[in-house]
């Protein structure tokens, strides 16, 4: 079965009760649930992972992200900051969606620049823990439109 990996960097593990009036009450497990029900019936593995730790991102990235057909991937506060998840992603050439919960331009100004949405096939944000659902309609349109499927 195809494969599409949904990345989670550093807080959200807390999401239900981290800032609830940003992120909502929804936890990463709940999203991830259903996302991998969403997943499954387009035909589609998915495979999550969440780490506080960038180092264990790239790892990641570099272990699953070659044998995947597709990245969903919200980086967190990674995305502004880390130009080594961003080579990651590019040196396994697997395309992907970045993802937010929260509307990034609608906050501090140092959260308006993205180190990955240059090379993403699309950027998701501001629709809360549907941000999820959008981004794997994108990403599986994007690998059947596209024929990148592995």
């Amino acid at each position: 079965m195809k494969t599409i990996l949904l990345l989670n960097g550093p807080n959200l593990n807390m999401l239900g009760t981290r800032e609830p009036d940003k992120y909502g009450t929804t936890t990463l497990q709940t999203i991830v649930d259903r996302i991998t029900e969403k997943a499954r019936a387009e035909g589609y593995k998915l495979l999550a992972f969440q780490s506080n730790s960038e180092g264990e991102i790239i790892s990641f990235i570099h272990h699953e992200g070659q044998k995947a057909s597709g990245i969903l991937i919200n980086a967190g506060a990674y995305t502004h900051t880390s130009i080594a998840i961003r080579d990651a992603l590019l040196a396994v050439g697997t395309p992907f969606v970045e993802i937010h919960l929260s509307n990034v331009y609608a906050r501090e100004s140092f959260r308006h620049h993205s180190y990955l949405a240059d090379k993403a096939i699309g950027v998701i944000t501001g629709f809360g823990d549907f941000s999820y659902d959008l981004g794997l309609q994108a990403i599986v349109h994007y690998l059947r439109r596209t024929s990148h499927e592995k």
